[in-house]
């Protein structure tokens, strides 16, 4: 039950960037709410797999591609792009975190005299972290998209 309400939590918490970036994005008031639907659900499916233990970056692509299966379909109901949906919906999972952490430990290894492993260590886990992040959400965004609007068979 406890993990009902952290997702529902999480859900709520990750709506409100979804539709923050739509408008910035100027997606039509009428889509807000399928932005909001997608961010939340994208969301708490990679809240839900990091419960179970997933490694944060296998969680993200997991969620990316649940984003993108969820866009098409909202694009096909809607006759609407699909990126207009997944774009703001993808948004609240950049790894904002990973990426500060990177460059304040690269800030803090420039102004010392001398290299320290531990900080070197900590900036190339950072940074690392940051770039399969980064990667797992376009590629796992862009496979529903390569799968369905195939045109040749895929074996």
């Amino acid at each position: 039950m406890e993990l009902l309400w952290i997702l529902i939590d999480d859900a709520f918490f990750a709506a409100i960037p979804a539709v923050g970036f739509a408008m910035v994005f100027n997606v039509p008031v009428r889509f807000l709410k399928y932005c909001a639907i997608a961010g939340a659900i994208g969301h708490s499916f990679r809240r839900f797999l990091l419960h179970f233990d997933f490694p944060i970056e296998w969680a993200t692509f997991a969620a990316a591609a649940l984003i993108g299966i969820i866009t098409i379909s909202f694009a096909k109901r809607h006759l609407a792009p699909p990126l207009m949906y997944a774009v703001a919906a993808i948004i609240p999972m950049i790894p904002g975190s990973y990426a500060f952490n990177t460059v304040i430990g690269l800030v803090q290894l420039s102004a010392q005299s001398e290299v320290s492993a531990e900080l070197t260590a900590f900036v190339i886990t950072n940074g690392l972290k940051t770039v399969f992040i980064l990667g797992a959400l376009s590629v796992g965004l862009a496979m529903p998209s390569l799968l369905y609007y195939r045109t040749r068979p895929v074996i």
